[in-house]
């Protein structure tokens, strides 16, 4: 608005005193202040209200108008309920440095100035970007802005700050400004309160509140692959099969007391949001279809030249500008709910291959190296891509299968394979799945070594689904494990059925957790310490601040309750196996 608007609305009680060469100015915000250096305060465009509380003699005027017109103030307002008529020193300053000056009428509070402002800058800046939004909404028809054009405009027309985030709290976009970007840990939590929100059938925007900071989260639908979203639609008939692959708006705002016009506004930046999701799922169509005819080639014994045909196709395509064959490695995902075995593969759970599709296509982004797509890596990655955009995720059943290239050069070195996948969540990515999961899901991975030609692929495939396995036979919600694990005995603990599971475990280890709930002896403790020291009766009473004959006396209590001779190898690796598998 104008600061000429101001002047013709009577209620305002508003008085030029000087400046009428300035009215046209735009007025983007109000600020009341009684500092004698406001400047921290103040972004520009700015009317300033005050009552003059900061000026102590006719000499303070010139450097507090200084001060305003350097950071860019559309105008002065002062107030004559304190001291009267404007004192002539202000108004010499003001025209000295063309600022406009008002006086505002001792029957006119401040408050009433300040909501008219904000009341039409509001309205005018939610008009302009609602048209704004219209006007990118048909654009996208024929190509798609992104998703951070959207969000600058959201901070530039409504001065909101607001991120799009993926359902592991990864960082898609944010806007384009300077300034430090969402810690991770703060990500994950926002994704893991929005899933959480999700799973529980509360209608968004959801709000949450970190460090002192309030955040209304907006989910972000229909951006995915529409033949996948209809695969979980008719296969998962519950929010289960989406709520793990939509993405959100974070925006930083309560929106609790919003009007309906700004929250049908942020509603249709979603959507604009949604076919940037919808154009980026587009774009894996290929890899997606080169994964599954790879898929299918292993699955069914074909020979390694017709593999390695289909992989010289799919190498292209997925590392541009590659001179040599790429080094390959797979990773298997399976989403699984309740109703099923923590590690049961029977059965066809077709619905849960198009959820972990997605899913692993979302986790490969955080798995797959940085390092990879360096130009150290072998090959230069097209501007704009991510790491997702040189992965092929198919599915079969209810398992989720990807095959991810690595540049020849970079794959090994001196034996140790730098540039490969690794199977470690980080902590938020963990804690937002397990929100999404809730109580009833599960998500395990395997992840395979690398392999240097299409031959071992089928061994590659088969080596990440026994350390599929290995994570399903884990607690927890989310689980993985690599191919490094398999030189372990722990290889062998997934094919052991459960109730012999259940029944060795309690034979060695309910008794010590009995003599521990009554006596608090802290048995379990001492026999997990003992065997991590390899059965060192030195270091192990070390590192729990013991005498040496107090564990001993603990061991023998041990050994006394379960008949066990913790001496003897043999007895040594139950107690390991029974811990691992409790």
């Amino acid at each position: 608005m104008r600061l000429r608007a101001l002047l013709e609305t009577d209620a305002l009680g508003l008085k030029l005193l000087g400046g009428e060469d300035e009215l046209d100015r735009t007025v983007r915000g109000v600020m009341t202040t009684d500092l004698r250096d406001p400047s921290r305060y103040l972004s520009g465009g700015e009317l300033v209200l005050t009552g003059l509380a900061w000026r102590r003699d006719a000499a303070d005027s010139e450097p507090f108008v200084r001060i305003l017109v350097r950071n860019g103030v559309a105008a002065l307002a002062a107030g004559e309920a304190e001291l009267g008529d404007v004192p002539e020193d202000l108004v010499a300053a003001c025209a000295k440095h063309r600022l406009p000056l008002f006086s505002v009428h001792e029957s006119v509070a401040f408050a009433t100035i300040t909501e008219h402002i904000v009341r039409q800058v509001s309205g005018e800046r939610a008009g302009d970007l609602a048209a704004v939004v219209d006007r990118h909404r048909r654009m996208m028809t024929s190509g798609p802005a992104g998703a951070d054009v959207v969000l600058d405009l959201l901070r530039s027309d409504l001065d909101l700050r607001a991120w799009v985030l993926s359902p592991t709290g990864r960082l898609v976009a944010g806007p384009s400004e300077a300034g430090p970007a969402l810690p991770a840990e703060l990500c994950g939590r926002l994704a893991a309160e929005h899933l959480a929100a999700a799973r529980a059938g509360r209608r968004g925007p959801h709000r949450v509140t970190v460090g002192g900071t309030t955040y209304s989260l907006f989910p972000v639908r229909g951006g995915r692959d529409p033949q996948a979203a209809r695969d979980v639609r008719e296969t998962v008939r519950d929010v289960r099969g989406t709520v793990l692959s939509d993405w959100l708006l974070a925006v930083e705002a309560d929106a609790g007391d919003w009007p309906e016009e700004r929250l049908d506004l942020l509603h249709g930046v979603t959507q604009l949001i949604a076919v940037e999701r919808d154009r980026r799922d587009a774009a894996r169509t290929v890899r997606r279809r080169l994964a599954q005819e790879v898929l299918e080639l292993v699955q069914t014994g074909a020979a390694p030249a017709e593999i390695a045909a289909r992989l010289r196709v799919a190498a292209p395509v997925l590392l541009p500008g590659l001179g040599t064959a790429p080094h390959w490695q797979v990773v298997v995902a399976r989403v699984e709910w309740s109703g099923r075995g923590a590690g049961d593969d029977t059965g066809d759970d077709a619905g849960s291959g198009p959820v972990a599709q997605a899913l692993l296509e979302e986790l490969l982004v955080g798995l797959v190296p940085a390092g990879a797509d360096s130009p150290d890596g072998g090959y230069s990655p097209a501007p704009g891509s991510d790491p997702s955009d040189r992965v092929a995720v198919a599915h079969t059943g209810g398992e989720a299968v990807a095959l991810v290239p690595l540049p020849a050069d970079g794959a090994e070195h001196g034996g140790a394979e730098t540039g490969a996948v690794t199977e470690a969540l980080p902590a938020p990515v963990r804690d937002a799945l397990a929100a999404g999961l809730d109580e009833d899901g599960r998500i395990t991975l395997g992840v395979s070594a690398v392999v240097h030609s299409a031959e071992g692929l089928r061994g590659a495939l088969e080596e990440a689904r026994h350390a599929r396995r290995v994570a399903a036979a884990r607690p927890g919600r989310v689980t993985a494990a690599g191919h490094q694990e398999l030189a372990s005995h722990v290889l062998l603990l997934p094919f052991v059925p459960d109730d012999v599971r259940r029944a060795f475990t309690a034979r060695l280890l309910d008794p010590l957790r009995d003599y521990d709930r009554r006596h608090r002896a802290e048995l379990i403790p001492t026999l997990v310490a003992f065997l991590d020291c390899d059965g060192s009766w030195t270091r192990c009473a070390t590192r729990l601040h013991l005498h040496v004959n107090t564990l001993r006396y603990r061991i023998g209590r041990i050994e006394q309750l379960t008949g066990r001779d913790l001496s003897r190898l043999e007895d040594k690796l139950d107690f390991f196996l029974a811990l691992r598998m409790s």
